[in-house]
């Protein structure tokens, strides 16, 4: 059986049974595993009031019950409460119950002599089945809508797209379930944007905590994700939390997870399927209520087929997926962005320059944008310093691009490679290697995997010419 999230769901389960001692027992169990949010009814004749009292995500109720039994009960609930699994529980496996109570609407039937695990795994399945009826009734409804119903939840993504709309509403869609998230897009388009606004339209009270694994080795990511405690290894003088404790009741982001390493998607796969971590140096595990929110740049489906990255972690992460449109998809948004990008480089710099922002939208609107947001980004702040206090023009784009008269907008052609000049002592092929490198680091602000894409390198190209400039600037 398909596990779920095993997180807490936003509504109760409502357990019914008339022996207390039960309830009590299976609460306590339900709680160990991370479903702490149950309510307990003694009562079969109260079923239909409390029900109707709030909202559940399911149900749960004894077969034979004294007044009213759970066999009669299912057809009253499935009628009155269609959204809602009910689940049968009885002490005996009669194959003739099991039948009628399928028949009549039952989500699952559960046998109290079952192990423990097998309850709990029937319970997770009607919580996650409870949950994408939501999420589907959700999105039937958000999508007949013009724009998202929280506007204020994406006020840090700049854009009016119909397909970014698209996302916005489907964020909200998604807002009130556990499951992991899986945002794909090239980079510089504004992953982690999009992650902080999955965690705010969640209403989770947890922190948002991002981290970056790309470059970093299975030993540094388990400490830093896992913790450990004091004395697990050389220099451990002080035990520490890791950032899945950090984001506890919140969410994790883990940035370019296409870069883990297999022992590290080993790690992150028991964390998804379990729930569960363990700090360096600990013999006893912790249990995790973090959300899981991940992205990459790379090709996850073709990394998959070579054996790079995990099937099996690849269906956990992608509860649900994101697709971000690169910004050459999207251009209406130039206006919008270069805007945007003019008044940060205003207050970060003090400058007081004018823009004429439309006639620089028409003149980058051929130009494919390799690097995407955060290429503009730096592209707006590098203009506006060459145009000092005057005004910020398509002609100050020309000249960082490399566009001259002669070959017009010539953006993303091979030709555009002949706007390299040269002096009278031609660079050695190490030289241009190095300012290219240089360059694309300068326009990604540092991010190497960012780089690497730019320039058609591997990241690890990128990070073994920073470790040996390094070393020679040292």
């Amino acid at each position: 059986m398909h596990k779920s999230s095993g997180l807490t769901p936003r509504y109760p389960l409502l357990l019914v049974d008339d022996e207390d001692s039960w309830l009590h027992s299976f609460r306590a169990t339900l709680k160990s595993q991370g479903i702490d949010n149950v309510v307990l009814l003694n009562d079969g004749t109260k079923v239909m009031e409390t029900l109707g009292s709030r909202m559940f995500c399911a149900v749960a109720i004894d077969l034979m019950m004294p007044n009213v039994s759970g066999e009669d009960l299912i057809p009253r609930i499935v009628e009155e409460f269609p959204e809602l699994p009910v689940l049968v529980i009885s002490g005996l496996n009669e194959i003739k119950s099991v039948v009628n109570c399928i028949r009549k609407g039952a989500f699952d039937f559960i046998v109290k002599t079952e192990d423990r695990n097998t309850l709990i795994a029937g319970i997770r399945h009607a919580i996650e089945i409870f949950e994408l009826r939501q999420e589907n009734t959700s999105l039937r409804q958000r999508f007949f809508k013009d724009g998202p119903d929280r506007p204020e939840l994406f006020s840090e993504i700049i854009s009016s797209h119909k397909d970014m709309i698209s996302i916005f509403k489907y964020i909200e869609a998604i807002s009130e379930t556990s499951r992991a998230v899986l945002i794909t897009g090239e980079s510089g388009v504004g992953k982690e944007l999009i992650a902080r606004a999955v965690h705010k339209a969640s209403g989770r009270k947890g922190r948002f905590v991002p981290v970056n694994v790309a470059g970093l080795d299975d030993n540094i990511l388990s400490d830093t994700m896992f913790g450990h405690k004091k004395g697990a290894f050389t220099g451990a003088s002080e035990s520490r939390i890791g950032l899945v404790e950090k984001a506890s009741n919140g969410t994790l982001f883990l940035d370019e997870i296409g870069d883990m390493s297999q022992v590290s998607q080993t790690k992150l796969l028991r964390l998804l399927q379990e729930k569960e971590f363990m700090p360096i140096g600990s013999d006893m595990a912790k249990r995790s209520s973090a959300r899981i929110v991940a992205a990459t740049h790379k090709p996850i489906s073709e990394m998959q087929e070579s054996g790079k990255f995990r099937k099996d972690l690849f269906f956990r992460l992608r509860g649900h997926i994101i697709q971000i449109p690169p910004l050459r998809n999207r251009m209406e948004d130039l206006p919008l962005l270069i805007s945007y990008f003019v008044e940060e480089t205003r207050a970060d710099t003090g400058m007081d320059f004018k823009a004429y922002v439309h006639d620089i939208a028409s003149f980058l609107s051929d130009y494919s944008f390799p690097g995407n947001i955060r290429e503009l980004q730096h592209m707006v702040h590098d203009a506006a310093s060459l145009c000092g206090d005057g005004i910020l023009k398509p002609e100050h784009f020309k000249n960082l691009l490399g566009v001259t008269e002669s070959n017009g907008n010539a953006f993303g052609q091979s030709s555009s490679v002949e706007n390299i000049t040269f002096g009278n002592r031609l660079p050695t092929l190490q030289e241009v290697r190095s300012e290219l490198f240089d360059e694309a680091l300068r326009r990604t602000d540092g991010n190497q995997s960012s780089a690497a894409q730019l320039i058609g390198v591997s990241r690890q190209a990128v990070s073994k010419y920073c470790k040996k400039k390094n070393v020679e600037q040292g």
